[in-house]
């Protein structure tokens, strides 16, 4: 589906870009564009794969300018760019505004003026019920990119979301596995505190769905499996062959929730099952107030919303499963640890 077209991957030096690279340089695709601000990664990745179909643009999703030089030509876009950590977001919500969504404004423009045949945006199940600024500006950027697919003309924007990605840089996995190398104790929030669990080949394997799936508007989710801090905690524990390690409960920090959450309950009622995938179609009511006002729908009283807890919940077989094929872990074991997963 790549033959001979020119892909941009904005963010794309991060760990999502690199294992799109790892599998879609296989294809028989012209071109991959990397654009991101960081100068050091974007050296290190061509180090790293040093193949003349990867090409490097310097800008940042702040500036038009440099989104529209970077996307001119371009097929396809996998949007990427983003402020993911969490207190970055709280102490700094105007950067999260910038980035996540004047940002997402910028590369849906371009991509429409420079007629782009698909774009698909990347975001996170805290933009559902958002309580803290990163997930605020994620629901905005998804707001930004229905909106923006009502009048894209013959570019198709679609979003996609998912959970946490074991082992992808700054996620919880490598922070746990580096306490027990250096005989620290494990801090964990809450036991009973559930997270969707995916690695970063899931992630791909999603944006592709989407990408060969998804109709404009549309949002796409994946139904991932669930699990407990404790359970995951227990099974690294085992894992990395330290059975009595300590484990410090730290309490909730602010801006966590309990569960996360993939599916609204009125999201829920409208998304239609594809088997291993939800899809969200775009809310296309004309702006008449008795449609938001007089108007209501009796399924979505009844309907739950897709969360942590609801969803298929991995014991410590399944997170052994899924933690023994990480590139991550295999290295760790056998006494070398490397960066997370790129």
């Amino acid at each position: 589906m790549f033959k001979n077209n020119i892909l941009l991957i904005t963010g794309g030096t991060g760990s999502f870009g690199n294992a799109v690279l790892q599998k879609i340089l296989k294809s028989d695709i012209k071109e991959i564009r990397i654009f991101s601000r960081d100068e050091k990664k974007q050296d290190d990745m061509r180090k790293r794969f040093n193949n003349p179909k990867v090409t490097f643009y310097l800008g940042d999703v702040r500036d038009y300018q440099s989104v529209l030089t970077a996307t001119r030509g371009v097929d396809f876009i996998f949007h990427a760019a983003a402020l993911k950590q969490v207190p970055s977001c709280e102490f700094f919500p105007l950067e999260a505004v910038k980035t996540n969504i004047l940002g997402t404004e910028n590369i849906l423009e371009a991509a429409i003026s420079c007629g782009v045949k698909r774009v698909v945006c990347l975001s996170t199940d805290k933009a559902v019920h958002p309580i803290n600024a990163m997930g605020i500006s994620k629901a905005m950027m998804e707001k930004v990119a229905v909106a923006k697919s009502r009048n894209s003309g013959s570019t198709i924007i679609c979003s996609i979301r998912f959970g946490n990605v074991l082992a992808s840089r700054g996620s919880v996995v490598p922070l746990f596995v580096k306490q027990i190398i250096d005989s620290k104790p494990i801090t964990i929030t809450d036991p009973k505190m559930t997270r969707f669990m995916m690695t970063l080949s899931d992630a791909v394997t999603l944006v592709l769905y989407a990408f060969k799936n998804g109709n404009s508007g549309d949002i796409i989710v994946q139904k991932a499996p669930a699990t407990t801090l404790n359970i995951l905690t227990k099974t690294l524990i085992k894992l990395m062959d330290s059975p009595d390690h300590k484990i410090q409960i730290i309490g909730t920090r602010h801006g966590e929730k309990l569960h996360e959450v993939l599916l609204s309950r009125e999201e829920r009622v409208a998304a239609e099952d594809k088997g291993g995938y939800y899809r969200i179609p775009p809310d296309l009511r004309d702006l008449s107030y008795n449609k938001f006002l007089n108007e209501g729908e009796k399924k979505i009283s009844d309907a739950q919303e897709f969360n942590s807890y609801n969803s298929e919940q991995l014991d410590e077989k399944g997170m052994n499963d899924l933690l023994t094929n990480l590139n991550f872990i295999k290295s760790t074991k056998k006494g070398k640890y490397i960066d997370p997963e790129i």
